[in-house]
This record gives C-alpha cells, structure tokens and sequence, in this order.
C-alpha cells in the first residue's frame, strides 16, 4: 500500500480484532495508514461490560486507531438484519475505507457469523475485503499473509491489554497469547516467514 488509506477492522467483540489482524494493524498505522475499529458489543457474556469496554479503549489507543465505533449489541445477540448492514454502511460512508477486515465466516460463535454476513452485504462496493481467523473458526485455509515479526511482541502487548480474558481459551494452562503466538509461528512456517498473519480474501486488488 503505498498511498496512505483508511482501513476499518470489524470484529464482534472487544480482543477479536487483536487476535485476527492485530500485527497487520500496527504495521499499517506506523506506516502512516488510518485506523478505525468496529466493535459490535462490549462482550458481557464473557465478563463485565464496562471492563472489557475499557479494555478495548486502552487497547485502540495502543493500536494508534483514530477511532472506535461501538455497535451496543447484546453479546451472544448480534443479529442478521438490515439495521445492522445499514449502521456499517454509515460507517463506511463516513471514512470511506480502501481495506477492511473481519471474522471468518465460518465461525462457531453466531455474533462472528451474523456480522460476517452482515458485513458482506454492507462491504459489496469495497475493493479490498479480506477474513481473519479466530480461536473459534473453522476450515480456514489463508491465501494472503502478512509478515508480522517485527511488531510480534507489540500485539502480545495489545492482547495483553485485554488482562480479563487472558486465560478463558478453555484449554488448560494456556492463554489467549499462547493462542496467538502459536498461530502467527504456525502461519509464519506456511508463508515462509518467522511470523505472519494470515486472511482469506474476498476481493483483493493488486496493482503493480
């Protein structure tokens, strides 16, 4: 990417984009690119709202984002509608982004499935549209990677930010940042880099 662009990255719930497309996200900000999150809900089902609100807060301003939308959804309750598509439409319109990203649309979580449909609709005119994968997708099989190396340890920071969730992965003695350090080694090995992010594109525009 060469001229500057506003990117937005979608995700249901606070900690989702982090993990999906955290590394990506940093290196874009510092090369000078615009930031702007989207966060369905605040994620009470998975621990209080306010805290984990206030996390996702701390952790945008790590990102460098110039700025968080809030849908205000229920957790476990983000629904297929129209007043959905709409409301990320108007965002849309609002910062007109060259890049977006979001969940996987095979996902075990219906908010990460119900966005991702809701997204596409609401995304049908924007060049650039690429999934990110999550602790809960499935049959993710990447076509585009992102070197992450050098910002690794800063998207362990972010994840860190998120300090309720850390160790509610379900699986005994391991973190959500053991989760994501894994996966960007394992990615890494298939891009043929150290670490890597990888995504499944919808569209994507190379010009050379």
């Amino acid at each position: 990417m060469d001229d500057k662009v506003n990117i937005l990255a979608i995700g249901a719930h606070p900690d989702d984009i982090e993990y999906g497309c955290g590394g990506s996200l940093l290196k874009y900000a510092r090369s000078g690119h615009k930031i702007f999150l989207y966060v369905a809900t605040h994620g009470s089902v998975g621990g209080t709202g306010d805290v984990r609100a206030t996390e996702m807060e701390a952790s945008a301003e790590a990102l460098g984002a110039e700025d968080l939308f809030w849908g205000g959804y229920a957790d476990t309750q983000v629904p297929l509608s129209q007043d959905l598509i709409s409301e990320i439409e108007e965002i849309i319109d609002r910062i007109k982004p060259r890049f977006i990203f979001t969940h996987w649309r095979d996902d075990t979580h219906q908010d990460h499935r119900n966005l991702t449909a809701c997204t596409l609709s609401a995304t049908r005119y924007i060049p650039n549209f690429l999934f990110y994968e999550g602790p809960t997708s499935h049959g993710f099989t990447p076509n585009v990677f992102v070197d992450i190396n050098d910002v690794l340890e800063d998207k362990a920071g972010l994840l860190r930010l998120h300090a309720s969730q850390i160790t509610k992965t379900h699986i005994e003695d391991t973190s959500i940042i053991d989760m994501a350090m894994s996966n960007a080694t394992f990615r890494g090995i298939q891009a043929r880099v150290r670490h890597a992010e990888g995504f499944t594109s919808q569209r994507l525009f190379i010009n050379l």
